[in-house]
């Protein structure tokens, strides 16, 4: 009956650097664009279909409708993603030279090893190292 996940979506209002980081530093590739405006009205939605892997990010850029993000503060509902990544060292090695810093870790546990980064929203994405 259910498949997979299809896509994960996040909102933002820094589009353009939200992109720059998914594709530039995280390897996501850009697969689609979209502007869809709401009838009798100067709202829109602009999307941007991002792909890794096979999964599907969809960033989601709100015009004329105020947004405001609260990543940093702990919540009910969605919390982060999660990448897997083949080696915790070099992941965050190489995520140094583009100016990304963990925003905590690595942890080493038995069977893994998990940090977190911010995107440029201040959204958490949890890389895990899997043994």
């Amino acid at each position: 009956m259910f498949k997979r996940i299809d896509h994960i979506e996040i909102v933002t209002d820094r589009l353009d650097a939200t992109v720059a980081f998914y594709t530039a530093v995280l390897g996501f590739k850009e697969r689609e664009r979209d502007r869809i405006a709401r009838p009798g009205s100067d709202q829109a939605l602009n999307l941007v279909y991002l792909d890794l892997g096979g999964t599907t990010v969809e960033l989601i850029k709100f015009e004329g409708i105020p947004v405001a993000p609260e990543p940093e503060k702990e919540h009910l509902g969605y919390r982060l993603m999660a990448l897997e990544v083949e080696d915790m060292n070099a992941a965050l090695a190489f995520l140094k030279t583009k100016g990304v810093d963990p925003a905590w870790g690595p942890m080493v546990r038995d069977t893994y090893a998990r940090a977190e980064i911010c995107d440029p929203n201040g959204y958490r994405i949890e890389l895990r190292h899997w043994f």
